[in-house]
């Protein structure tokens, strides 16, 4: 019968304390380095090795538990779970889930170390990741064995990665070609960075609206932005129609405006992007672009199920978006 690996053997190999490599093991990470993390989980993983009591309740009672988790960026400022977009997904990967006889577990992280040690844990169907640069998903490959799926990233080519995006690019232009058709002379894009799917929104509204499109980077912390909006307002009122790249950043524009005595949609039009439960909070109903958050649940779980089975998948599948027009914006012609 084979010896079973004990945790000193493995500190011992890798010429680490059995401290330390009982840290990576139970999700202490902060108290090593990630290189140091990174060496200690692929030497568990090859050496096959789980607590035992852990290793018989996972071997009797199979988990079919799909891990999301969320890159818990700053510009959430700690409340990254009542984000509308990120509740929204989540909401509609808990009901798929559910439907499919699944469990999900939900991580908010802010390093990849983080993931690994999550999924290392636990004996997982596979990862929804939400919010992460495309550089993560390619080291998470070399650590992470069960498949997974991502959404919003582009150029992915690891292995059993699946990106789930939508069409950010038409979602912009649709935004732009309508603020053009309803005679609008000058419109703003709103973004906090100029990358990824932001971008693509933002070339989008450019190729829609035409040479009148302008773009302004915003802080992301809340009481920066409100201090720069205050001192660009000048700026902002000389524009007709504003798109923001998100729900969030248009209804946090539209309150700001409406305290600065501007008229919306009078002065103003304002489009957002995602179409949260955001649109319906904020006075005069927000336009906005819509992704369909259940389909992209299904494509997600779909894409997991069928890596797990061998199946060979698109790494990556683009879902459409369209127009939903309200209050927020109105025809100028």
């Amino acid at each position: 019968m084979e010896e079973k690996v004990r945790l000193s053997d493995i500190a011992s190999e890798l010429g680490l304390s059995t401290a330390a490599v009982s840290y990576v093991l139970h999700g202490k990470t902060g108290m090593v380095s990630e290189r140091t993390a990174v060496r200690v989980r692929r030497a568990l993983e090859e050496r096959g090795y789980l607590p035992r009591a852990a290793e018989v309740l996972l071997a009797e009672n199979p988990t079919k538990i799909v891990g999301v988790v969320i890159h818990a960026h700053e510009k959430y400022e700690s409340h990254i779970l009542e984000d509308a977009f990120i509740a929204s997904a989540l909401n509609a990967l808990s009901a798929e889930t559910a439907r499919r006889g699944l469990q999900m577990m939900v991580r908010a992280v802010n390093a990849l170390s983080e993931i690994v040690s999550f999924a290392t844990m636990w004996n997982l169907e596979g990862l929804v990741l939400i919010g992460f640069c495309n550089a993560d998903y390619g080291r998470l490959r070399e650590n992470v064995r069960i498949p997974f799926a991502v959404y919003d990233a582009c150029g992915v080519t690891a292995e059993r990665v699946c990106a789930v995006n939508i069409d950010d690019r038409h979602g912009g232009f649709q935004v732009g070609e309508y603020f053009r058709l309803c005679g609008h002379q000058r419109a703003l894009c709103l973004s906090d960075n100029d990358i990824d799917m932001d971008l693509e929104r933002w070339k989008g509204f450019r190729e829609g609206f035409g040479s009148g499109a302008e773009f302004m980077m915003i802080p992301m912390v809340k009481s920066e932005r409100t201090a720069f909006y205050r001192e660009k307002l000048p700026e902002i009122r000389s524009f007709t129609a504003i798109f923001a790249v998100s729900d969030y950043y248009a209804v946090d524009l539209i309150r700001f405006l409406q305290s600065s005595g501007v008229d919306i949609p009078d002065e103003i039009s304002v489009a957002g992007f995602d179409d949260t439960p955001l649109c319906g909070l904020v006075y005069p109903a927000l336009t906005t672009v819509r992704q369909e958050t259940g389909q992209r649940a299904r494509t997600a779980l779909d894409a997991i199920a069928r890596m797990r089975a061998g199946e060979t998948v698109e790494p990556v599948i683009t879902l459409p978006t369209s127009l939903v027009i309200r209050d927020s914006t109105r025809n100028r012609v």
